[in-house]
């Protein structure tokens, strides 16, 4: 007889990507940003080593908020700090989905989403994208209308697509909230400040934001929430009393203060994403265009797992990942490999390796 609630025993959990323990390897199915944070945060990691780590952290992180804020061009107020953008999709559910209640996700996307409402005992459903990943209105309505919470990751992962605030607001869901997961949001050709929470829905949509990402900290685990007070108000009080420790709240507060730095890595991010989807075009594969940095690619006459086994072999670590049930699949699942955008070097290793090993790959 176990003694785990019936829902953790149902589940199996979110498995993340590799992490290949050994050296050697051009790792490009995590996500990470392949290039350094701002020395900035460096020197604000050394100085907090030295500043009372024997007390508790700032348990709201206010140092951070303000200066969020002002990114933001808001009060802070409208920001919750957290321990990666995790906590924060953690601190909604449990915040709004009751047990019982329905969660709402675009499919395929990020399916951390789901394992989320299993642990609260709260339902979902899967808002089934067009194969070319846009949106049948008509179709997801009806889970929209009865939704508490609905999370829309903006950029979308796998694909990398971005929707518009036009499609975006027709997701909100009439008795509950709308989170847009906006992890990639810093690579979009034009990036965004949060303008859609002074439209007239404003008030019930939550941004969240991570530091692994754009901002090179996938190591320190920080992530932020943007809404309206009333919002952050109540989810406070769902948080861990200090879910921020000094380190990493020293390392996001330099990090969000060093725009300049954040701004030209991820624009050499984006040169390279286009200069590695052409490549990868050239090679036969289909490429989203993506808005993030990393591109979900599939090819006609290559098998996916193969291509990514052959990598891998080579100590290229891409992701391969499968949605049964997706429109689009075939027999009833939809495959393909998402590749993370490193390095100018990283890449052309990639594409060389690809040429060598593709043919076999039927």
């Amino acid at each position: 007889m176990s003694v785990f609630r019936p829902a953790i025993d149902r589940i199996d959990g979110y498995v993340p990507g590799e992490q290949p323990q050994d050296t050697g390897w051009v790792k490009l199915n995590t996500n990470e940003n392949p290039y350094p944070p701002s020395p900035k945060v460096v020197q604000a990691i050394q100085a907090a080593c030295t500043d009372r780590l024997n007390l508790y952290p700032d348990p709201l992180g206010l140092s951070f908020r303000k200066s969020a804020a002002e990114l933001f061009n808001l009060d802070h107020e409208w920001i919750l700090p957290a321990n990666g953008s995790d906590e924060n999709l953690t601190i909604i559910t449990r915040s709004f989905a009751d047990a019982g209640d329905l969660v709402a996700y675009p499919y395929p996307s990020y399916i951390l989403y789901e394992t989320l409402a299993d642990i609260q005992g709260a339902q979902h459903e899967r808002l089934l994208l067009n194969a070319d990943w846009s949106w049948n209105f008509e179709r997801v309505r009806p889970i929209v209308e009865r939704a508490k919470v609905i999370f829309v990751p903006n950029p979308n992962s796998p694909s990398g697509n971005r929707w518009s605030n036009d499609d975006i607001l027709k997701l909100v869901p009439p008795r509950g909230v709308l989170v847009l997961d906006e992890a990639y949001g810093d690579f979009a050709d034009q990036p965004h400040r949060a303008e859609i929470l002074q439209t007239e829905l404003g008030k019930r949509i939550i941004i969240t934001r991570t530091f692994s990402k754009s901002y090179s900290l996938a190591g320190i685990r920080f992530g932020f929430s943007i809404a309206h007070p009333d919002l952050i108000q109540g989810m406070r009080k769902v948080k861990d009393s200090y879910n921020c420790d000094r380190l990493s709240l020293a390392a996001a507060t330099a990090a969000i203060q060093d725009q300049a730095w954040m701004q030209f890595n991820t624009e050499r991010i984006r040169v390279t994403r286009r200069r590695m989807t052409a490549e990868l075009r050239k090679f036969g594969f289909n490429c989203v265009d993506s808005q993030s940095n990393f591109v979900w690619t599939t090819h006609p006459a290559k098998t996916h797992k193969g291509v990514y086994e052959a990598l891998k072999a080579r100590k290229i670590l891409v992701r391969y990942m499968k949605f049964p049930g997706a429109i689009g699949g075939i027999d009833g699942l939809m495959d393909g490999l998402r590749i993370t955008v490193g390095t100018d070097p990283e890449c052309d290793q990639l594409l060389q390796t690809l040429a060598e090993v593709l043919p076999s790959c039927d």
